[in-house]
């Protein structure tokens, strides 16, 4: 992992994730999470504050050792206990129908083998279980299309492997046939950064 990935993006991940514009798309999309739960994608916790007070642990994994040295006030200061796993989503250790939530935000655009993790996320939920994610992705709109085609490979430099231009409702419907989703502009973000997906798939 590169001194980027370990020493920078991590700050640069927390400073832009914690603004309040994204608080209440973490607040709408986490409130239906119940039972056992996994979080893709744990960064730095920021979604910690936003799960239901009935939930009071969660199973984590994320790849960057750093980001999680960042989330540990959050932690501290959270009434859920976090077993954390440095690990990618792509290659999940957990059995199958093993949770009945499993998160993930912001987190799909950064993911190598993306369709692989969202089989992972499928094979570990329980019958019935829901995968509860937002995500940003390519936009609707051809001319902002071209755009994010053209920008991905910057993108993926300074995002440490984020892309804009995946089609998250393409990639989730693959696997789960069960899928509830709004796609939208978020406010204030420039649209090639800034067109969102936020649903619910159930297994």
């Amino acid at each position: 992992m590169s001194f980027y990935s370990q020493r920078i993006f991590p700050y640069l991940l927390d400073w832009s994730l914690s603004d309040p514009i994204f608080s209440r798309y973490r607040e709408e999309i986490l409130i239906g999470v119940e039972g056992e739960v996994l979080e893709i994608g744990f960064g730095t916790g920021l979604n910690l504050s936003y799960y239901p007070e009935s939930i009071k642990k969660i199973i984590t994994v994320d790849n960057n050792p750093s980001t999680h040295k960042l989330a540990q006030k959050r932690i501290k200061n959270s009434s859920i206990t976090v077993d954390h796993r440095v690990l990618s989503g792509e290659n999940l250790p957990m059995e199958d129908n093993t949770f009945d939530s499993v998160v993930s935000t912001w987190t799909l655009c950064s993911i190598e083998k993306v369709q692989q993790a969202i089989q992972e996320i499928y094979r570990v939920l329980k019958p019935g279980g829901k995968f509860f994610f937002i995500e940003h992705g390519l936009s609707n709109e051809l001319s902002v299309q071209v755009w994010q085609n053209r920008l991905n490979p910057i993108q993926n430099i300074i995002g440490d492997g984020c892309n804009i231009n995946r089609n998250i409702r393409q990639l989730v419907e693959q696997e789960f046939n069960q899928v509830s989703l709004e796609e939208f502009y978020l406010e204030k973000t420039p649209k090639i950064g800034g067109y969102m997906y936020k649903g619910t798939a159930i297994k």
